[in-house]
């Protein structure tokens, strides 16, 4: 998907990059001194397209390269001899048994006595 994306982002930007030129021409034709490029609103709007387009390129770009990276680390890594662990030779320290468990002292529970119920007030019979 990124490719495409990235296919239809370097369109528009020639696009945009094509209008800048038609319009910076149009404005050098005029030969105004009140139409100066850097003052020209559609021309900045134009050239903050081109540049918001060209970080969206390249922050495209430096996915696809990490992508690519972690494959290669990947192959790499499956590429390579496995290696033995040698942990299974070691010893404990202290011996094979190792230290006993102390058991938990357990705490007496104390019985709580129960809380009794509010009771609703009994109302007396209207005569």
């Amino acid at each position: 998907m990124g490719h495409m994306r990235k296919q239809m982002l370097i369109q528009q930007k020639a696009s945009f990059e094509q209008t800048l030129k038609e319009r910076l021409a149009a404005l050098a034709a005029k030969k105004d001194k009140a139409a100066k490029p850097e003052k020209d609103t559609i021309v900045r709007k134009l050239q903050a397209q081109v540049r918001a387009i060209g970080k969206r390129i390249a922050a495209i770009e430096a996915n696809e390269k990490r992508t690519e990276d972690l494959a290669k680390m990947k192959a790499a890594k499956l590429a390579a001899p496995k290696e033995e662990a040698p942990k299974a030779e070691k010893a404990k320290k202290g011996g094979e048994e190792g230290k006993a468990k102390k058991p938990k002292a357990e705490k007496p529970k104390t019985e709580k006595p129960a809380k009794p119920k509010a009771e609703a007030p009994k109302e007396e019979p209207k005569a």
